[in-house]
């Protein structure tokens, strides 16, 4: 048996033993060292996902660990080896894997949300979805390396080019990263974020930020780009009003990726995107070459990941952390240690 924490209804997760599979041909068990709460997670811990999350549900996708047993016809990996998961199972046969774009199969098993995830003492995985992580990455930092992966999607999506004016709405953990992201390819970028912690935050990574409560972000954008219009902006924060501003924000043929998952219908102005020739597109996961390049950010510091770690609970106090999450308050990444001292120390 191994602790895990579960998803049992809305609002209501419990931390419990579950049992604990040895692992098969082309498995691997890994303990998990450190897994991140995202907000994925607290749409799953508000209900909003019951239609595919089926209680009791162990949660978490952003880990990271070592290796503890390696099973039949599994090569490469030996007791503990550190890595990640990219927590993604095709099924190789459906017409988007067949046309390259395994990542988002049309049957994609994420696991953590359709299937068992990293929230747990000890988890088995197929071999195929660990990532090998250089010994000199503290794993807490490391299990920001999904998180970092999703960036890196999502800047490649947007197709972001050195030079090009980026607006990024909301600047929580994917949002900062993105950010940090585009950075790198020699972006201009601004934050639009609320949360005056998360702009006190972005200010120390070297970014630059407005706050919408307070300032005209659309002007602010007419002066910085001399009215022409930013070139890419990416909606991260999931809100009605952070979408409005990422449409209004673009120039001409300016590129909106949209990131944030939005639970209802929104209204977007159509008229907008006929008149300045504007591009919507989706990102939605990644694929292994986005994975790989995250650990290479987090691994060389051009991420700081450890700046975006607000807090670390032993597994037992888990469901707390979802409800300070929940609140906002002065957080940005938690992270859950599964580790059996942490959870000796909390007994």
């Amino acid at each position: 048996m191994t602790r895990a924490v579960r998803y049992i209804a809305a609002r209501t997760l419990d931390t419990a033993p579950v049992k604990s599979l040895p692992p098969g041909p082309g498995e691997v068990e890994v303990a998990p060292a450190y897994v991140g709460i995202c907000g994925t997670d607290l749409h799953i811990f508000h209900g909003d996902m019951d239609a595919r999350v089926h209680a009791p549900a162990v949660l978490g996708h952003e880990m990271s660990g070592r290796v503890v047993r390696v099973g039949p016809d599994t090569e490469g990996w030996q007791p503990g080896d550190a890595v990640t998961v990219m927590p993604l199972r095709w099924d190789g046969t459906c017409p988007a894997c067949r046309a390259g774009h395994r990542h988002i199969c049309q049957h994609l098993d994420f696991i953590g949300i359709d299937s068992p995830g990293a929230m747990q003492q000890r988890w088995t995985v197929p071999a195929a979805t660990l990532l090998r992580l250089p010994d000199s990455v503290p794993l807490d930092r490391a299990a920001l390396v999904e998180p970092t992966a999703v960036a890196v999607h999502d800047v490649g999506r947007a197709e972001v080019r050195g030079g090009e004016r980026v607006v990024v709405v909301g600047g929580g953990p994917v949002g900062l990263l993105i950010a940090l992201v585009a950075r790198t390819v020699g972006a201009e970028v601004r934050v639009v974020e609320l949360s005056a912690h998360r702009r006190l935050l972005a200010g120390k990574l070297g970014l630059a930020t407005w706050d919408p409560a307070e300032q005209n972000v659309p002007e602010l954008v007419r002066e910085w780009t001399g009215d022409a219009g930013a070139d890419v902006a990416f909606e991260v924060s999931g809100a009605a009003a952070g979408m409005d501003t990422a449409v209004e924000v673009l120039g001409v043929r300016g590129r909106l990726c949209l990131v944030a998952i939005h639970p209802q219908h929104r209204e977007v102005n159509l008229h907008r995107f006929f008149w300045r020739e504007l591009t919507l597109v989706g990102a939605r996961l990644y694929d292994r070459s986005d994975f790989e390049r995250a650990v290479t950010l987090v691994a060389d510091g051009t991420i700081p990941a450890e700046q975006l770690i607000s807090k670390v609970v032993p597994l037992a106090e888990a469901p707390s952390a979802f409800e300070a999450l929940e609140s906002g308050g002065d957080v940005m990444k938690i992270l859950v240690d599964c580790t059996d001292e942490a959870e000796e120390a909390a007994v």
